[in-house]
C-alpha cells in the first residue's frame, strides 16, 4: 500500500512539473499544503467573487486564470493530462467567447465558443495540414466557410451540419474545378465542371455525377446536349460539331465523362477525435464543513454537464417549482451546492445549464409505453384486422409507378374506390377470419405520391401497419372524440375521423400537396392515407399520419401549445403528471432556445405554414413539442430507430439497445447528422421561466437564467378544423362569458396572428 501511495505522489508531482513547463512557470507548490490552501481560499471568498487562481487538481489537470465559485470564470488556461489545452474565455466552467483549443496531435481551433461548443466564426487546423476558416454551429461546419485540404484541394462556399450544402466551388489540385450546388457533401443540383484542358460539363447533377439534362462542350466549339445518366440505357442526346465539319468527336462516348469523374474524388471531411465540449473538468470540491476526509474531484464537461460516470442515480431535472424529494434534502450543503452527510454520498453539483437540486418532478429512467395492445377479445380487434387487410390491399395493389406531377382529377373528392372483403375471399381480396366488410380508398393516387414525397418505402409501410405485431390503442380518446392508435414500431399514428374533418381534408388536399412539396421542412402533419371501413352498417373513417415522437430518445415532457389561455391548464394533479401527459400553454415553464440558423429557419417555416392554414380557413391547430433532457440520459437505455420502445420493467422485447448519454453522441456520428431536421432530433437548450404571482394568465414567464440541454421535437398538428358556422357560434357564445382573445375559437386570421406571436415568444434564439 505504501509503495502504491508513493507511486501516486510521484505521478501527481510529475504532472504538476509538466504543467509548470507548459505554462512557463518555475515556482513549485507544496503537495502537503495545497489541498488545505485551496479549501481555505474557497471558504474565504464571497459568493460570486471573481479572482485570479492557480489550481493543481488532484487528477493532474492544471488551471490558471480567473475563478469564481469553483469554476473557471473569465480568461484562463486549462491543461488536461492527456495534452489537450484551452486558452481563452470561460463562463462558469464552460468555454464561452474567444479562445484557442489545441489537441496533443497538433490540431488546433481558434475562434468563438458557446456553451462549450465550437460555435461562431473560427479556424480549425488539422494535424495533417487541413484548415477550415468560417462559420461553426455546435462543433459542425455550418454556414459560409473556406476549407484547404492537406492534399492541395480546396472548397469555398456553403456548409450544413458538417458537409458541403448549397452553393460552392471545389478546386482540385490538378486544376479541375466545379462551381454549383451541393447536397450532403456531394455535387447535386445545377452546376458546372471544368477540366484543365478547357472542356466542361454544365447541367444537372445527382450524387456527385451528371443526372438529367446537361451539355458537354469541347474547347474546339463542338458540344453534346442530352439526358445524362450513369446507366447507358438511359443516356441519350445529340452531338453538334463546330462549323460544317463532322470530324473530331463523333466516336466519343458520353460514358467517358462518368469514368473520368469516378477518378476525381471529393475529399472527405477529417474527423475530430474528441470535441472540446467533451473534455471534462476536474471541479475542485472543498471538504470543509463535512466529516469526509477525502473527496474525489467532480468531473464536469466543458459544456457544463456532469460526467456520466458519476452519480448515475441522479436523473432528476427540476422542471417546475416545488420541494425537493426527501431523499435529496438529507445532509448538509456546502458552499458549492453539494449535499454531503459524511461518506461518499451522491452529490448534486449546480451548473449554469441546469441544477439537479430542488427537483419538483423526477424524470423517469424508463418511460412506460403508451397504449393498450389490441389483442383478441378487444372491442376493436375486428376493426384492426379490417384496417390491416385494407391497407395491405391498397398499398400492395399493382398499378403505374407514382408520379409527383398529378392531374387535377386525382384530387377530386369523388375519386374514391369501394372494395368488398367477403370472409371467403374474392378475385382481388384474400380470405380472412373477420366478418364481411367494405373498404374505401380516398384519392389513392395523391396519397401514394405523398408517401413517395415523404420517402416512405411501401414495404416498410405495410410491415409497420400490417405486420404480425398488433396496433396499440391510446387509453383515452382525444377532446374531439377521436380514437388514436399507434403501430408497434411507433412510426405511424392512426386517428379516427369525423365526416366533417374528412371533407375538410379532401377540400384542401390539393393545396396541402403543393405546400408540402414546395417546403421540405414544413412543420404541418404528414398524412399518408385516408380510408374508410364499413362494418355492420357503420362507417369508420380514419387517417394515417406520422408520429412526431418516433425517436430513439425518450420524450420526458410534451406540450400542446396554441397561444390561448381559456382551458389551457392541465387538470391533472401534479402527482399524476408523467412523461406521457400532454401539458398545455399555462403549464409551460420554459423558453425554447434554438441555435441562430435553426431559429431563423423555424420562424420562416412557421410563417409559411400559418399563411397556408390561414388561406385554407383553418384554426384551432397547435404546436406539439416534445423534450428529451440530456442530463436525464445518464444510465438510460434509448431504443434505436425502428426498435421497440423501452417498457416499464426496464427492458424491451428486442435486444440489444443503444445507450445515448448526451448530444455529442448524436453529433459525433456523421451518419446520424442527417437525422437532425427542423423539428426532429434538434439539439437545443431550454431556459426555465417563472410566472409573476400577480399575473394569473401570463403565457410566457420571466426567464431565470437556469438552462437545460435538450433534444427537441415539434410540429403543427390538428390542422383539420375549419372556421365554419359551428365555430362562429362557439366564438359568439364564449365571447359573452370570457375574454374573446383567450378562447381558441377565433377567426383564422386572428388565430394565425395570435399563434405566431405566442410561439415566437416561447421560442427564441440561443445567445
Amino acid at each position: 500500500m505504501k509503495a502504491w501511495e508513493a507511486t501516486v505522489r510521484k505521478t501527481q508531482a510529475a504532472a504538476k512539473k509538466r504543467a509548470n513547463n507548459i505554462f512557463g512557470m518555475s515556482h513549485s507548490v507544496e503537495e502537503e499544503t495545497e489541498g488545505h490552501d485551496q479549501d481555505d481560499d474557497c471558504l474565504s471568498r464571497q459568493s460570486g467573487e471573481v479572482y485570479q487562481a492557480e489550481k493543481f487538481l488532484p487528477n493532474g489537470d492544471y488551471y490558471t486564470g480567473y475563478w469564481s465559485e469553483n469554476f473557471p470564470h473569465g480568461h484562463g488556461k486549462y491543461w488536461w493530462t492527456d495534452g489537450c489545452m484551452y486558452v481563452g474565455e470561460w463562463f462558469r466552467g464552460k468555454t464561452m467567447g474567444q479562445g484557442i483549443f489545441s489537441w496533443p496531435s497538433g490540431a488546433m481551433y481558434e475562434g468563438s465558443f458557446k456553451s462549450g461548443f465550437m460555435d461562431g466564426e473560427g479556424t480549425y487546423t488539422g494535424a495533417n495540414g487541413t484548415t477550415y476558416k468560417g462559420s461553426w454551429v455546435m462543433n459542425l461546419r455550418h454556414g459560409y466557410g473556406v476549407k484547404e485540404y492537406g492534399n492541395g484541394d480546396s472548397y469555398e462556399g456553403e456548409w450544413s451540419r458538417g458537409m458541403q450544402e448549397g452553393q460552392g466551388k471545389y478546386q482540385w489540385k490538378s486544376g479541375n474545378h466545379y462551381v454549383g450546388e451541393w447536397k450532403n457533401g456531394k455535387m447535386c443540383g445545377k452546376g458546372k465542371m471544368e477540366w484543365t484542358n478547357g472542356d466542361f460539363y454544365e447541367g444537372n447533377w445527382d450524387d456527385g455525377l451528371p443526372k438529367g439534362s446537361g451539355t458537354f462542350k469541347w474547347t474546339g466549339g463542338s458540344f453534346y446536349v442530352g439526358n445524362w445518366s450513369a446507366d447507358p440505357t438511359e443516356q441519350n442526346g445529340t452531338y453538334y460539331p463546330s462549323g460544317s465539319t463532322m470530324e473530331g468527336n463523333l466516336e466519343w462516348d458520353p460514358q467517358d465523362v462518368f469514368n473520368e469523374l469516378k477518378e476525381i474524388k471529393v475529399c472527405q471531411s477529417d474527423k475530430i477525435p474528441l470535441w472540446p465540449s467533451q473534455k471534462k473538468l476536474a471541479v475542485w470540491r472543498s471538504s470543509k464543513g463535512s466529516d469526509a476526509t477525502t473527496v474525489r474531484p467532480r468531473r464536469l464537461s466543458v459544456d457544463g454537464r456532469i460526467d456520466a460516470s458519476v452519480d448515475k442515480d441522479l436523473v432528476g431535472v427540476r422542471l417546475s417549482d416545488g420541494a425537493a424529494p426527501s431523499s435529496w434534502t438529507t445532509g448538509s450543503k456546502d458552499q458549492m451546492g453539494i449535499t454531503s452527510d459524511g461518506e461518499n454520498e451522491p452529490i448534486a453539483l449546480e451548473t449554469e445549464i441546469g441544477s439537479l437540486r430542488d427537483t419538483g418532478i423526477r424524470i423517469p429512467k424508463v418511460v412506460k409505453r403508451q397504449g393498450d395492445t389490441i389483442s383478441k377479445g378487444h372491442r376493436n380487434y375486428e376493426l384492426m384486422l379490417n384496417l390491416q387487410l385494407g391497407i395491405r390491399h391498397s398499398v400492395g395493389r399493382p398499378g403505374p409507378p407514382p408520379s409527383l406531377d398529378l392531374k387535377p382529377s386525382a384530387f377530386d373528392p369523388k375519386e374514391k374506390f369501394w372494395t368488398k372483403f367477403p370472409p371467403e375471399g374474392s378475385k382481388i381480396t384474400p380470405p380472412h377470419q373477420s366478418c364481411e366488410f367494405k373498404w374505401k380508398d380516398y384519392c389513392p393516387k395523391v396519397f401514394r405520391s405523398l408517401r413517395m414525397l415523404f420517402k416512405v418505402d411501401p414495404a416498410d409501410y405495410m410491415l409497420s401497419i400490417c405486420g404480425n405485431d398488433a396496433l396499440r390503442e391510446l387509453s383515452s380518446p382525444g377532446k374531439s372524440g377521436s380514437f388514436f392508435y399507434l403501430t408497434n414500431d411507433d412510426r405511424y399514428m392512426i386517428k379516427t375521423m369525423k365526416k366533417a374533418e374528412t371533407k375538410v381534408l379532401l377540400r384542401m388536399l390539393n393545396a396541402y400537396y403543393n405546400h408540402v412539396r414546395a417546403f421540405e421542412n414544413t412543420l404541418v402533419t404528414k398524412y399518408f392515407g385516408l380510408h374508410c371501413v364499413k362494418l355492420n352498417g357503420q362507417k369508420v373513417r380514419f387517417i394515417i399520419m406520422g408520429n412526431l415522437f418516433c425517436s430513439e430518445y425518450m420524450i420526458h415532457r410534451r406540450y400542446d401549445l396554441k397561444g390561448s389561455t381559456f382551458g389551457r391548464l392541465t387538470d391533472k394533479p401534479e402527482s399524476e403528471i408523467d412523461a406521457t401527459t400532454t401539458l398545455k400553454d399555462l403549464d409551460l415553464n420554459f423558453v425554447f432556445r434554438l441555435q441562430k440558423t435553426w431559429f431563423q429557419e423555424f420562424k420562416r417555416q412557421v410563417d409559411r405554414d400559418c399563411e397556408f392554414l390561414e388561406q385554407e380557413r383553418i384554426m384551432d391547430y397547435s404546436l406539439l413539442v416534445g423534450l428529451h433532457f440530456t442530463e436525464a440520459s445518464t444510465d438510460q437505455e434509448c431504443t434505436p430507430s425502428g426498435a421497440v420502445t423501452p417498457i416499464d420493467n426496464g427492458g424491451s422485447e428486442n435486444e440489444p439497445v443503444t445507450r445515448l448519454s448526451n448530444v455529442e453522441q448524436l453529433l459525433l456520428d456523421p451518419a446520424r447528422w442527417a437525422s437532425i431536421r427542423l423539428g426532429i432530433n434538434m439539439p437545443a437548450r431550454v431556459e426555465r421561466t417563472e410566472r409573476k404571482a400577480d399575473a394569473e394568465f401570463q403565457l410566457v414567464g420571466e426567464p431565470t437564467g437556469e438552462y437545460y440541454d435538450v433534444v427537441v421535437f415539434f410540429g403543427i398538428i390538428d390542422i383539420l378544423t375549419e372556421y365554419d358556422m359551428t365555430k362562429k357560434l362557439e366564438h359568439a357564445y364564449k365571447s359573452i362569458q370570457y375574454d374573446p382573445n383567450s378562447i381558441s375559437a377565433v377567426d383564422p386570421k386572428q388565430y394565425s396572428r395570435r399563434f405566431r406571436d405566442y410561439i415566437f415568444k416561447a421560442f427564441a434564439e440561443d445567445v
